[in-house]
C-alpha cells in the first residue's frame, strides 16, 4: 500500500477557531501519527485478494498523509449520493428547486434496500426532508425521489463541474439489478472523494452556501459503524461535540463493498479521508475483517487529529 510520508512541520491550522491550541511535543506527535496499524491491516486484506483504495489529506497543510491506489475507480455504493445532495443544494440556492416542494411517495418506484421513509405513515415529504433522510439514514427511496426530481443528467453535469473525472452516478437504487441495469449505483475514487469532502468543509463546493448546506446534512449521518466507530460520537447527535471534534461522513455498502469518506478535525489537525474495500463476502468473518480495517483507520485518524 506504500508508506505514509513524515508529517510536515506544524503550521497554524486553517480551522483554529474550531480546535483548541493544545499541541503535543513534536517527537511524541510523529510517533503517534504513523498509520502503521492501518497499513498492516490493509496489506493483510490486499494479500487475501481484496481491492483497496485509500486516501488521507491533511487539511491544514494541504499534503497527502496516506495514499494507496487512490486513483482507481471502484463501486462506492451510497457515497454516490454526495454529488446528488450537492446538486439539490445548488438548486435550492439558485431558486430552481423549492425546498418545500412536496414529493409523493407513490410517484417513486418502491425500493427497500435501506432507509426509513418506506416505514413512515407520511405518504409525501418536502425535498428538504428527503435530503435529510438521504444524508442521515442512507434512505434509498428518498434518494431515488431526489434523483427523479433533478434528473440523472443534471447530477452527471454537476459531477463534471466539480472536476470529478473518476466519479459517476450510474443509476437509481434498486433492490435487484438485472442484466439490463447498470451494475452499480455509483463509482468513484478515494482521491476525489477526499477532495470533495475537503471542499465541503472549506466552502469550495459550488459556493459557501451550498457547501454549508451539504455539510450540515451529512453531519446528521447515523452510520458511525466503520471509520467513525473510533470517534466515540453519539450516532444520533454529534453535530456539536463537547470535545471540539468536527466530523462529517458518508458510508456506502453493497455486496462485497464497504466505503467511507469524510472529514475529521480535532485540536491538533484536520483530515479528509476516504477508504474503499471490495472483498469476497464469503462469510461473516470475511466481512468483519473488512470492517475491522475501517476501525483501525479510525483509531489512527483520531491519534492524528488529537
Amino acid at each position: 500500500m506504500g508508506n505514509p510520508p513524515e508529517p510536515a512541520r506544524d503550521t497554524e491550522p486553517l480551522r483554529s477557531s474550531r480546535r483548541g491550541n493544545r499541541r503535543l511535543p513534536r517527537r511524541a506527535a510523529i510517533g503517534r501519527r504513523s498509520f502503521t496499524s492501518t497499513l498492516r491491516a490493509l496489506e493483510e486484506l490486499a494479500a487475501s485478494g481484496a481491492k483497496i483504495s485509500v486516501r488521507i489529506n491533511d487539511l491544514d497543510r494541504g499534503t497527502t498523509v496516506l495514499a494507496g491506489d487512490d486513483f482507481v475507480t471502484l463501486p462506492v455504493g451510497g457515497v454516490g449520493v454526495v454529488p446528488l445532495l450537492i446538486e439539490v443544494a445548488a438548486g435550492f440556492e439558485s431558486g430552481l428547486l423549492d425546498p418545500l416542494e412536496i414529493i409523493d411517495r407513490s410517484q417513486v418506484e418502491p425500493v427497500a434496500v435501506a432507509g426509513v421513509w418506506q416505514h413512515l405513515k407520511a405518504p409525501a415529504l418536502p425535498l428538504s426532508d428527503l435530503a435529510v433522510l438521504t444524508a442521515s439514514t442512507g434512505d434509498a427511496l428518498a434518494a431515488n425521489a431526489l434523483l427523479a426530481r433533478v434528473g440523472l443528467p443534471a447530477v452527471r453535469a454537476r459531477i463534471e463541474s466539480l472536476g470529478l473525472s473518476r466519479a459517476a452516478l450510474l443509476d437509481r437504487f434498486r433492490d435487484e439489478r438485472g442484466p439490463d441495469d447498470a451494475p452499480h449505483f455509483a463509482l468513484g475514487s478515494t482521491r476525489e472523494l477526499a477532495e470533495v469532502f475537503a471542499a465541503l468543509v472549506n466552502s469550495q463546493a459550488v459556493s459557501a452556501g451550498v457547501s454549508a448546506q451539504v455539510a450540515e446534512w451529512l453531519s446528521l449521518n447515523h452510520d458511525l459503524s466503520l471509520v467513525a466507530a473510533a470517534t466515540g460520537l453519539d450516532p444520533f447527535s454529534h453535530e456539536n461535540d463537547e470535545h471540539g471534534l468536527l466530523f462529517i461522513n458518508k458510508t456506502g455498502r453493497d455486496d462485497g463493498v464497504r466505503v467511507e469518506a469524510g472529514v475529521l478535525a480535532g485540536p491538533r489537525a484536520g483530515v479528509s479521508y476516504a477508504l474503499i474495500i471490495c472483498f469476497d463476502d464469503l462469510s461473516i468473518l470475511h466481512r468483519m475483517r473488512a470492517h475491522d480495517a475501517f476501525r483501525v483507520l479510525g483509531v489512527d485518524l483520531m491519534e492524528y487529529v488529537f
